[in-house]
């Protein structure tokens, strides 16, 4: 009787899960008399670069290439997004700014990875550390401000308002690439070559296709979506640029790529995960009442200490491409 309860609790135990944790985030709003609406609002701003960036990165290192410069490609593409807009006059010409800033970081990235055969880590390091050093510079030069700049109103993108909730077009394109992605991924040819590249890219290899091209490809796809998400956070979601606007999502985006096991549907559900806590963190931080009861700086703490745990739990039980971060070389 007791292994019969213990079959039925496992067979059903992500439906319990996801039960507690429903009931756990309706008492957390009732108790702190939080807004739904504008929590809700908060955790689809906050999914939609992480989201885009996972999506792009866990592509990319399917076919084999790690890029870590994520967080440095969000933060050059916020501002290069910013500056297109103002000089187009437009902010979708700004987005376009950042997404292709984007892709040219991930083809130089691919170029370095594939032909030069770098250390593809240090490499996605030194993309972190030029975005931190050339933003500030940027700001200045561009701007005359030191490390912040709001733009002319006009040339940000505007949002859609349904039954009060905020929703932008790009948050609605980020989903639909996770589900796009995943069914080219199991479902078309291009998808298995993919796969194959980080897998066993010597089989590829042998049947002819281009490896070397097909992985420069995806880490310029994976650099695009990356700046994509950098634009939409200066000119959807912030309204301005400023030298920390990335604050480590790189890095968060990066996690809901390992925990997702490099799926694009799970790394779009890690990244509503870790847009939701980072919703509720700032929704607490300017709710009147409750700002004050609870310390401001340990509320912003939220999503990165959900970070570490998830990945913690994740890291573990997921199985990677054998050849994911290696360079190929022709025997």
């Amino acid at each position: 009787m007791v292994e019969m309860i213990r079959f039925s609790l496992g067979k059903y135990a992500k439906i319990i899960y996801l039960a507690i944790g429903f009931i756990a985030i309706l008492l957390v709003l009732e108790v702190l008399r939080l807004s739904p609406v504008a929590l809700v609002n908060a955790a689809l701003f906050a999914m939609t670069p992480l989201a885009l960036a996972a999506i792009g990165e866990a592509v990319n290192e399917k076919a084999g290439i790690v890029n870590i410069g994520i967080d440095g490609i969000l933060l050059l593409a916020a501002a290069i997004g910013v500056y297109g807009a103002e000089i187009a006059g437009n902010g979708y010409i700004g987005l376009l700014f950042g997404l292709g800033v984007g892709a040219l970081i991930g083809f130089i990235h691919g170029i370095i990875s594939v032909y030069l055969k770098a250390d593809q880590v240090i490499a996605g390091m030194g993309i972190n550390l030029f975005a931190y050093g050339f933003v500030p510079y940027m700001l200045m030069a561009v701007w005359a401000f030191p490390g912040i700049h709001i733009p002319p109103r006009e040339v940000l993108v505007p949002v859609h308002i349904v039954s009060g909730f905020r929703i932008s077009d790009i948050t609605i394109i980020a989903i639909l690439l996770a589900i796009i992605w995943h069914a080219i991924l199991y479902k078309t040819p291009l998808g298995l070559r993919i796969r194959a590249a980080g897998e066993a890219p010597e089989a590829l290899d042998v049947a002819g296709v281009r490896i070397d091209l097909l992985r420069i490809a995806m880490s310029t796809f994976g650099g695009a979506l990356a700046g994509l998400g950098g634009a939409f956070m200066s000119l959807v979601w912030f309204g301005g640029v400023v030298k920390e606007i990335s604050a480590g999502r790189g890095f968060i985006a990066l996690a809901c790529v390992v925990a997702s096991g490099l799926e694009p549907l799970l790394a779009l559900g890690f990244a509503f995960l870790f847009g939701f806590t980072e919703g509720l963190a700032y929704t607490i931080a300017v709710t009147p009442g409750v700002k004050e009861a609870v310390p401001y700086h340990l509320v912003l703490m939220i999503p990165y200490i959900v970070t570490l745990v998830v990945v913690t739990i994740f890291i573990g039980k997921r199985r990677f491409p054998k050849a994911v971060g290696v360079p190929y070389s022709r025997e």
